[in-house]
C-alpha cells in the first residue's frame, strides 16, 4: 500500500472520533418546539405575540406548552381572535402564563402541590401529587430538556383569572 493511501485511511479511520468529541448544539425552546411537529398553533402565537426572542433568549424557562390539539379544544373562533393585532395584549397574556422563570423538573416537584408565579404575573396550581395537572390541564409529557430551559406538555391550555 502506498504511503499517500495509508495516510488517507488513516485520516478517515480518526474523523469520526474527532466530531464524536464535539457536542451537538443544543435547541432552545422555540426550535425545539418546531421540531416537535405538535406545537404549530403555540409557535404561530408566540410569533404573533413577538415573544420569539424572548423564548430564544437565556432563560432558563420552565414552559407549560400545550399542543395542537388542545387549542384545537378551545371553543370555535378564540385562536384566530386571539391572533388578531388588535388583541396582542391579550395573547402575550395568555402566552406568559404558560412560562415560569427558571427550569423545574418534574423530580423538583414530585409528590407536591405548589403555586408558582408565571411570567405574566399570575400564580399556576402546580399538582404533582397523583400525576401532575398545571391548573385544569395535565402534563402528558414532562422533562424535554432545552439549551434554556425545560417543556412539560399539556393538554389543554391553561387560562389567567
Amino acid at each position: 500500500m502506498n504511503y499517500l493511501r495509508r495516510v488517507s485511511l488513516a485520516i478517515c479511520a480518526l474523523l469520526p472520533l474527532a466530531f464524536a468529541t464535539v457536542p451537538a448544539k443544543a435547541q432552545d425552546i422555540v426550535d425545539t418546539a418546531v421540531a416537535a411537529g405538535q406545537f404549530n398553533t403555540l409557535v404561530a402565537a408566540v410569533q404573533a405575540a413577538g415573544l420569539v426572542d424572548v423564548l430564544k433568549g437565556e432563560g432558563p424557562f420552565t414552559v407549560f406548552a400545550p399542543t395542537d390539539e388542545a387549542f384545537a379544544a378551545l371553543p370555535a373562533g378564540t385562536v384566530e381572535n386571539l391572533l388578531k393585532p388588535e388583541n396582542k395584549d391579550q395573547l402575550v397574556a395568555v402566552l406568559t402564563y404558560h412560562v415560569v422563570s427558571g427550569k423545574i423538573m418534574s423530580s423538583d416537584i414530585a409528590g407536591k402541590t405548589a403555586e408558582v408565579a408565571s411570567v405574566q404575573g399570575s400564580e399556576l396550581s402546580v399538582d404533582a401529587t397523583d400525576g401532575v395537572k398545571v391548573d385544569n390541564a395535565n402534563v402528558v409529557a414532562a422533562d424535554i430538556e432545552t439549551d434554556n430551559g425545560v417543556i412539560h406538555i399539556i393538554d389543554q391550555v391553561v387560562l389567567p383569572n
